[in-house]
């Protein structure tokens, strides 16, 4: 990833250092696919979730704790005893009757005031040591583990899916700003040379102050086109340089025009395929569905015996007077197993179990619905690429009708065969025809990258390899 990361920024730095060098849209996408935040944040949650799998793996290895405890006796427990007659009377019978009536006397103190057991201080330090030998319910959650991971790295695929889509449509719409851009250009510079040339006939005598007049509103008519086209070039701009995970002031040009996808265009169209197996959503649901199958799964297992040892080593001491002195310390250790055998949880189990396979019904129901919406969606998605198409190729013809017209009115133009308003309607004409087929091949671009997404086929691994 580091080195990823690294690639990335060499490139950006050689195609700052070098403003001949565009960015084409595959590194464009490379870039953003390295450097943008939203695929960063996805993969950190691959992490996380592989992380969490591990802490449930390390319950099946030995828990080892140390520990160490100290008391102090504040009030020692009183024991009392109660003795019956039988040994005073062998007593009796022997004859002493000083020692019988002494032990009698002893008696009688003990049961009245009691007998105070244990010392003033306890001292317990040593290891103790667990281990699951027979856990259903842990072994499932390790599987339940398994299909959180590949439910995350799903979630960072369809991540990178959607940012590919968006850094498209972002790239797309700069190419279409800027030749749009040109287009207006154009048109504003046919403008300036028709208003330069009635000047300079107006200054000759030989056309009206009101043709200089009219050339010149006519020129500056198009300067507000011009102005709105370049705020969309920097919107564009800046739209793709967030995508990319890039700051603002990076001196981005890109490469290539859009008219230079037409030749590609019918060949694309006729290997389009309506498969969306891949679709985010529904490879999604899929492994929601294997996650809540192992998660009922774990439920289950709730009903099974569990089984653990435990080995215990401990030191311990105990003194009467100062706790600082006076240690005795003797060590002890011991083995067990312990059997875990669930009766009884007045239906909590059976309640989970419950609620567990209601979600699993709900996802499998959930799938069904977006394989139709799915499905209909990749389906007018083909619709509009095809329709775009069409476009493509009636807008091409427009534009070749619309130069060949301006071509003649300039000629007679020229020649003095037409007026102006008639080379200013044919040159009105011809950017409008521009303009439209332009925009006609960015809907399909866009329509082609929403068929991609639907459909999840976005190459990453090529895009991922540019920046290796």
């Amino acid at each position: 990833m580091f080195r990823t990361i690294l690639s990335a920024a060499a490139m950006l730095v050689a195609a700052a250092a070098n403003a001949q060098s565009p960015l084409t849209l595959d590194q464009c996408i490379a870039i953003a696919l390295s450097e943008s935040p939203v695929v960063q944040v996805a993969d950190m949650e691959i992490k996380r979730v592989d992380y969490s799998r591990t802490e449930t793996l390390s319950q099946l290895f030995p828990q080892v704790n140390f520990g160490a405890n100290y008391s102090r006796m504040l009030a020692k427990q009183v024991m009392y005893m109660s003795m019956d007659g039988g040994f005073g009377q062998q007593g009796s019978a022997g004859g002493d009757s000083s020692e019988e009536a002494a032990s009698a006397s002893s008696r009688k103190s003990g049961s009245e005031t009691g007998i105070k057991m244990g010392l003033d201080n306890s001292y317990q330090i040593g290891f103790s040591a667990s281990v699951p030998l027979i856990a259903p319910q842990l072994w499932k959650s390790l599987k339940l583990s398994d299909s959180q991971i590949l439910q995350s790295v799903e979630q960072a695929r369809a991540s990178r899916l959607d940012l590919v889509n968006q850094i498209k449509d972002a790239y797309y719409a700069l190419m279409l700003a800027t030749d749009s851009r040109a287009v207006v250009q154009e048109s504003y510079d046919m403008a300036a040379f028709t208003h330069e040339m009635y000047t300079k006939q107006f200054e000759a005598g030989a056309a009206s102050d009101y043709d200089v007049l009219r050339t010149s509103v006519a020129m500056k008519n198009i300067e507000p086109e011009l102005m709105q086209a370049d705020i969309a070039i920097r919107q564009a701009r800046l739209q793709l340089l967030v995508l990319m995970g890039v700051d603002a002031d990076f001196p981005l040009e890109i490469a290539g025009r859009l008219s230079d996808y037409e030749s590609t265009m019918f060949d694309e169209t006729m290997a389009i395929e309506s498969d969306f197996s891949q679709n985010g959503s529904l490879v999604q649901n899929t492994l929601q569905t294997r996650m809540l199958r192992d998660a009922l799964d774990v439920q289950r297992m709730a009903w099974y015996p569990t089984l653990s040892a435990s080995i215990n080593y401990y030191w311990n001491s105990n003194s009467n007077g100062s706790p600082f002195k006076n240690f005795r310390w003797s060590n002890s250790s011991s083995f067990g197993l312990s059997l875990s055998m669930p009766l009884l949880t007045g239906g909590a189990r059976y309640s989970r179990i419950r609620q567990a396979r209601v979600q699993l019904i709900e996802a499998e129901l959930q799938r069904e619905n977006i394989e139709r919406n799915v499905g209909m969606q990749v389906q007018l998605a083909i619709d509009n690429v095809r329709m775009n198409v069409r476009q493509i190729s009636s807008s091409s013809e427009s534009v070749a009708q619309a130069e060949r017209a301006h071509d003649i009115m300039e000629r007679s133009f020229a020649i003095g065969a037409a007026s102006y308003l008639d080379l200013r309607d044919s040159e009105l004409a011809l950017t409008r025809s521009r303009l439209a087929y332009y925009q006609s091949i960015y809907n399909y671009l866009v329509a082609g990258s929403q068929l991609e997404l639907l459909r999840g086929t976005a190459p990453l691994a090529q895009y991922e390899s540019i920046v290796k």
